[in-house]
């Protein structure tokens, strides 16, 4: 079956599902095939990761390690992965030979964010990606822009890509935290509501969209893992 048809019969089945009725399918479902979950164990990441921990804990979880993350957000994937007892979390990093090849001084970012996103970030997801058939992610249309209109199931490439939180805003998300007494990441308390690499993260203003604070002042919205139509979302089209 194709994947996009596929993706579109999986919308049309689990339209009215709950995020772990869709989590439990997608684990098992032969037709999309071996599933790994991506997190970046930021601002809003414990809940799908403890809802993954109750249904398969040892479902693959892909971290990205750009080596530009705050620390805090090192020492909280660290906690998270002990405290729900994930099996496999897979630590990603950029290749040692193209950071010294293309940002040996780590200033890419300043000069060409896409770039150093590519390098960092979507370069080495594609390779850790390659066994599995699809992939879950966070991802809300509460984020705005880009994702407003986001669906449960969608073809990216050669992989189905699930977003079983995508119909969750912030008070479902706060309340299941507080059910399940989950850990917050450190740098929420501090005003960031999401939550990348240090260089090209800042805090949030009340009443700004929640991911206000990542490449604030540049034309970019998205790092590359995430696209519409093969392209990086950037601000001026993502209203």
């Amino acid at each position: 079956m194709p994947l996009k048809e596929l993706a579109e019969r999986r919308n049309i089945l689990h339209r009215k599902s709950g995020a772990e009725t869709i989590l439990k399918h997608v684990l098992d479902d032969v037709q999309i095939g071996r599933v790994a979950m991506v997190s970046s164990f930021g601002a809003e990441s414990v809940v799908l990761l403890h809802m993954v921990s109750q249904i398969a804990p040892d479902t693959p979880i892909l971290f990205l390690d750009t080596e530009m993350l705050f620390p805090e957000t090192l020492t909280y994937q660290r906690e998270v992965a002990e405290l729900l007892g994930l099996t496999d979390v897979r630590i990603i990093r950029p290749s040692r030979e193209k950071l010294l090849e293309n940002d040996v001084d780590s200033i890419l970012h300043t000069i060409d964010p896409d770039a150093c996103c590519s390098l960092r970030k979507t370069q080495p997801l594609e390779e850790a990606l390659a066994e599995f058939d699809g992939w879950i992610t966070g991802r809300k249309r509460a984020h705005g822009g880009a994702r407003a209109q986001l669906p449960l199931y969608e073809k990216q490439d050669r992989k189905i890509k699930v977003n079983p939180l995508a119909s969750w805003d912030t008070a479902q998300i706060a309340s299941y935290l507080d059910k399940h007494d989950l850990p917050r990441h450190p740098l929420v308390a501090r005003g960031f509501t999401s939550i990348g690499c240090t260089p090209c993260t800042t805090k949030v203003a009340a009443g700004e969209d929640l991911r206000a604070g990542r490449w604030r002042g540049m034309e970019k919205s998205e790092c590359g893992i995430h696209i519409v139509d093969g392209k990086v979302i950037r601000r001026e089209n993502a209203a």
